[in-house]
């Protein structure tokens, strides 16, 4: 009798698991698409075919749904960006990457789902601090990523890596909601192409820290 009672208790979570699953994502669609002020328990719902009871039984309420769908695109991007600047060790290589995960993010509408509880946070009493503790790891992953790039580099007298990576990460997300706004990339891509470009100046004129790790250029 308690094998049978443990499958359908396994069973059971399982089949929890699945329709929170379906919900997150619902939930991080709507979000793209329609917004924070879009993103009902009503229209979640329909798009993942449950009924709305489910929502509130699985996350309380519809702002616990859409803050488990920012911490589900959240831990998706942290470790597709961890890959991608593993083994980083230039100023022009920390643009290559950060030039391709813009795009990419761009593309696929993640930047988009941060975007849209930041805006909803202007608007809900008590969800700016849960949007603002969410951003606080992307500041400490941007720290880490400049802070072996601009180790021993004259930047690095000027600037602290927390500067930096404030800065880096305001930008980034303005960068992403004026792009979203009018939908031109272009801006932004020209801008990451001159960065890109004083990157490679400093490596190619030899400029301490922004070669790479043998004191040749960076390739």
């Amino acid at each position: 009798m308690a094998q049978v009672t443990d499958d359908r208790q396994e069973g059971t979570n399982r089949r929890g698991n699945a329709t929170r699953r379906i919900l997150i994502e619902a939930a991080t669609a709507t979000l793209k698409e329609h917004g924070f002020a879009g993103a009902s328990a009503r229209v979640i719902a329909d798009r993942a075919g449950v009924n709305q009871g489910l929502i509130f039984y699985h996350f309380d309420s519809v702002v616990g749904l859409l803050l488990a769908a920012l911490d589900d695109v959240s831990a998706t991007r942290a470790a597709r960006y961890g890959e991608a600047v593993a083994g980083v060790t230039t100023p022009a290589e920390l643009v290559d990457v950060a030039t391709s995960i813009f795009r990419e993010d761009l593309e696929a509408g993640h930047v988009a789902v941060l975007v849209a509880m930041m805006a909803g946070a202007a608007s809900t009493p008590g969800l700016g601090p849960d949007v603002a503790s969410r951003i606080a790891p992307w500041t400490a992953f941007a720290r880490e990523a400049v802070s072996g790039v601009l180790a021993g580099s004259p930047i690095g007298s000027l600037v602290s890596a927390d500067e930096v990576a404030y800065a880096i990460v305001a930008l980034y997300l303005g960068m992403e909601m004026l792009t979203e706004l009018d939908g031109d990339r272009g801006p932004a891509d020209a801008l990451f192409a001159r960065i890109g470009t004083i990157a490679g100046l400093l490596s190619m004129t030899g400029v301490p820290g922004t070669q790479g790790p043998t004191g040749g250029e960076a390739p």
